[in-house]
């Protein structure tokens, strides 16, 4: 089964610490070199006041520049693991440096489109919608938006490369870990309305572009994130 990670923090507003952020790298491939096996796909996000958050729909898209965060933690990277259950998924999740000091959601996939070629610099464009009006697999309501997907896929061609559909929030697990204990609390993290319906992967040439992509998917709310391309996955 594969699951996505969405890893959640605080962001900083000033400089990082070198020292720190040496750190933090050698935590990061301390955890890559353990989890080699299980991770299928990852990045870090560049910060938020270089995103954008699409509303409205295809029909009348409205986008906000970032900052947007609504909560002391935000996005700041993600993984799609390849595990054989939830409990292996979460014990990946616990070592992921983000648990320590903020949070990491784990969700089921429903159906995994990894990328097609090398991803680099590209955009995380995160579908959001409010939690009650999450639908499972299955259902009229599902095919009628695997519908619409399959319409913009169309549209968007090549400039997609590769996304998931996840389970309902129902089906979610945030996983933190504080001094040395790991806490689990079912279904994701919510301060907001909102809560991760899905991913698509945006390959183009600059922002303005990816924006305009975005604000074709059939979601209530994008957020629109450029990765670091710092990886190597």
């Amino acid at each position: 089964m594969y699951y996505f990670a969405l890893l959640l923090g605080p962001e900083s507003t000033s400089a990082p610490d070198p020292d720190e952020a040496a750190a933090e790298m050698a935590a990061y491939q301390a955890f890559h070199a353990k989890a080699a096996t299980a991770i299928r796909a990852g990045d870090a996000l560049t910060p938020s006041t270089t995103g954008a958050r699409i509303t409205g729909g295809p029909d009348a898209p409205t986008v906000t520049d970032g900052p947007f965060a609504e909560s002391a933690e935000v996005a700041g990277g993600y993984y799609v693991f390849e595990a054989e259950n939830l409990d292996e998924a979460l014990a990946l999740a616990r070592d992921i440096p983000a648990a320590k000091r903020g949070a990491v959601e784990i969700w089921p996939i429903v159906e995994y489109f990894p990328p097609s070629k090398p991803v680099g610099n590209a955009w995380l464009a995160l579908l959001l919608e409010p939690a009650d009006k999450a639908v499972a697999p299955g259902t009229p309501e599902w095919e009628a938006g695997i519908a619409a997907h399959q319409k913009f896929g169309a549209a968007a061609g090549d400039r997609t490369n590769g996304g998931a559909p996840l389970h309902p929030p129902s089906t979610a697990t945030t996983v933190r870990v504080r001094d040395g204990e790991v806490l689990l609390t079912d279904g994701p993290y919510v301060e907001g309305a909102e809560v991760a319906n899905g991913y698509y992967i945006i390959d183009v040439g600059d922002r303005d572009e990816a924006v305009k992509v975005a604000s074709m998917i059939p979601s209530t709310t994008v957020e629109l994130r450029q990765l670091m391309g710092v990886s190597g996955l």
